[in-house]
């Protein structure tokens, strides 16, 4: 891009994970010019899980069957959880227009209206959650009637085992059987993104059911590792379902997993076409205002490349691994506007003494504080600019791993985000 180049917009997004990919979704379905920058890392470690809510409080490891009941529960009991300046059905509304965006790109999920699922995870343990890429729903479907099922790994491939998963799960799983066979292409067992790719030839599909087929006897169903395709996923397991004749389901693997490839995979081809100017792999490096509160951006890698002008911006830039936030010897800081971060007064209480302690780690909550309208505050508990909203993890007082609601925080605060913003403009 010329150095010289200036882009003018509605919102700047400033993130690429899960919150800054749903908030320029939202913002331009709502009509609005949209930019979005930064690193799309963060969301290749993705599960590809939606977890709305599942535990609350977190000390009792309380699970949650509804999770509606749970955030009206959390909003009850942490009003200064993100949560609480919500409303159930917009965070409803939220997920469902993300996830009919997804599916129109290729992605379906499947969910229970009401309802947590649990399903396997590649370390033999169960997770709740709530939507459920497609692909993994006969999954869900067997362990919940704990149907006879055969489950498939591959010599070489690193951090998935069947038998492993077998005798975690043996006495609550005892249809569970496994069996180890070929790879079609045993060169990429290293590398699960190249296994995935490698299934959209239909020939290594026609080997691999092959091979599969013999060993099924009274299963109703199969499982194998997330890797059955990288995009066009619903093609490759259908293929495979008609070929080995049962229902076919993936297990999640380990991070950084072929589903958050497929995310990142959808977000970047089906963005644009809606109009969203992706500026990926690149980040802000300076800001400045102007008097009627309006951004000046300098985008670029290392130097300054173009400037984006933009009315309003969402900040979505994570945590740590997004380096919204970033630590040093005392402090923990938001490295883009130095906003305030909401944290313990020093760096010794920013863990218990056990890893396990059922409290919880009070970093794990830091975060910036916000108002009723998404917007950060600065040191005396004001707007720190105008038209500056945040979403996402970035936000205090959300333990968002322990609660298992990570997907579904950051999606229902970009959509939180970009009304408020839509709002301040009536």
């Amino acid at each position: 891009m010329p150095r010289s180049e200036s882009i003018h917009c509605d919102v700047l997004v400033i993130g690429a994970g899960m919150a800054g990919m749903a908030a320029a979704l939202f913002a331009a379905k709502r009509d609005r010019a949209v930019v979005q920058v930064g690193i799309p890392g963060e969301i290749i470690y993705a599960s590809g899980l939606f977890d709305v809510l599942g535990v609350h409080p977190i000390e009792k490891g309380r699970l949650w069957r509804n999770p509606w009941a749970a955030v009206k529960s959390v909003s009850r009991g942490l009003p200064n959880h993100p949560y609480a300046r919500m409303s159930v059905s917009d965070i409803q509304t939220a997920l469902h227009e993300l996830l009919s965006f997804l599916a129109d790109a290729g992605l379906p999920y499947r969910r229970y209206k009401n309802r947590n699922v649990d399903l396997i995870t590649p370390a033999g343990t169960t997770k709740r959650s709530y939507a459920v890429p497609q692909n993994m729903w006969p999954g869900v479907i067997a362990w919940q009637h704990k149907r006879k099922c055969l489950l498939v790994d591959f010599p070489g491939m690193k951090g998935f085992s069947a038998r492993q998963i077998q005798s975690v799960l043996r006495g609550r799983w005892p249809g569970l059987r496994t069996a180890s066979v070929p790879f079609p292409e045993p060169s990429t067992c290293q590398y699960p993104e190249k296994m995935a790719f490698s299934l959209h030839q239909p020939g290594n599909r026609e080997k691999l059911a092959t091979a599969v087929a013999p060993l099924i006897g009274d299963a109703k169903g199969v499982g194998f590792p997330a890797i059955l395709g990288s995009h066009r996923t619903v093609e490759v397991v259908d293929h495979l379902r008609k070929r080995i004749g049962v229902p076919v389901f993936e297990v999640p693997t380990l991070p950084p997993a072929v589903t958050g490839m497929r995310l990142k995979d959808a977000f970047d081809r089906s963005l644009p076409s809606i109009g969203v100017r992706a500026l990926y792999h690149k980040k802000v490096l300076q800001v400045n205002t102007d008097r009627k509160g309006r951004f000046e951006c300098h985008i670029g890698s290392e130097h300054p490349e173009l400037i984006v002008h933009a009315k309003a911006a969402i900040l979505a830039t994570g945590r740590f691994i997004g380096q919204g936030l970033v630590a040093d010897r005392k402090h923990i800081r938001e490295s883009l506007f130095d906003l305030p971060v909401s944290q313990p007064e020093n760096r010794t209480r920013w863990h218990e003494t056990d890893f396990l302690d059922p409290r919880g780690h009070a970093i794990n909550t830091a975060g910036i504080e916000i108002d009723d309208s998404f917007r950060p505050l600065n040191s005396k508990g004001r707007p720190a600019y105008e038209r500056l909203y945040a979403a996402g993890s970035i936000l205090a007082h959300a333990d968002w791993i322990r609660m298992k609601c990570g997907s579904g925080l950051a999606i229902a605060t970009a959509y939180a985000a970009v009304n408020a913003y839509l709002r301040q403009l009536q």
